[in-house]
């Protein structure tokens, strides 16, 4: 197997992982921002005030964003799969 071919499937892969947790990070940290800035201006300090929001949106992001993500998931393993023929002529 040449490096070359080894680094793009590790490229691609780190790429496919990045763009499946993207929602999820990006909702967690709005939200994040938002339950901060609320708890500075109100002065509330209560842990679970910012747990259950992110665990909330978090959990819609994966049921809004759930087809694309296997629609990616499959895409990617069948890329993935297809490449074999070509990395066992290598």
């Amino acid at each position: 197997m040449e490096n070359e071919f080894a680094v793009e499937v590790v490229n691609q892969a780190i790429k496919v992982a990045l763009m499946l947790s993207a929602p999820m990070l990006i909702g967690a940290l709005v939200v994040g921002v938002l339950v901060s800035i609320f708890q500075a201006v109100t002065q509330i300090n209560e842990q679970t005030l910012s747990f259950i929001p992110k665990i909330l949106v978090i959990v819609a992001a994966l049921v809004i964003f759930s087809p694309w993500m296997m629609e990616t998931m499959v895409t990617y393993t069948q890329d993935l799969i297809t490449s074999i023929p070509e990395l066992i002529r290598r």
